[in-house]
């Protein structure tokens, strides 16, 4: 029987350095994009008033992510959206080291082949500055959300940073950790 290994993020990072090397011209290692920080964040926008939907939102936040999530509040004051300066706009978790490995494994691996009619990732998601970002429609296709939670669905934001230049590098990165985009 053959029991190959599944290569985590981390291992194909390490390995995947010479391969981009070869194909960009970098002459220093240094100059190879590496993953800097995954930033998963929500908005609560219409529930605001709502303190027990919002608690469940950062409850399930955490549970998703391993992590303690921050409350983001408006900068600004917008009439048009009954937004006041201070009040409570969403919740963010940055994730750096083996929890950024960790997420972003369950996040390629469980995650994103669990979601519904999924085809792949649009390229155009990676933006001139090597950065992607995704938005997933509901969170119950995380594994730690058990199926008791699905009356209140959410959606939220996931932007994966790197130290990527520009677009073109930053889609081959992505590609050779095994991102799956559409094609």
């Amino acid at each position: 029987m053959n029991m190959t290994k599944i290569k985590t993020v981390k291992e194909k990072q390490s390995e995947l350095k010479s391969k981009l090397k070869e194909k960009f011209g970098f002459k220093n290692d240094n100059q190879v994009p590496k993953l800097e920080k995954i930033v998963v964040s929500v908005g609560i926008g219409k529930i605001k008033d709502d303190k027990r939907k919002i608690e469940l939102i950062g409850d399930r936040l955490e549970k998703i992510t391993g992590q303690k999530p921050v409350i983001i509040k408006a900068k600004k004051s917008i009439a048009q959206f009954k937004v006041r300066e201070g009040q409570n706009s969403g919740y963010k978790v940055t994730l750096r080291g083996f929890a950024m490995f960790n997420f972003l494994d369950k996040f390629i691996n469980l995650t994103l082949p669990r979601s519904k009619d999924f085809r792949g990732i649009d390229p155009k998601s990676v933006d001139d500055m090597g950065n992607l970002t995704i938005g997933v429609k509901e969170h119950i296709i995380f594994p730690e959300t058990g199926d008791e939670e699905i009356r209140d669905i959410f959606g939220l934001s996931v932007t994966i940073n790197t130290t990527a230049k520009n677009r073109e590098v930053a889609k081959e990165f992505f590609e050779l950790l095994g991102v799956p985009f559409k094609k």
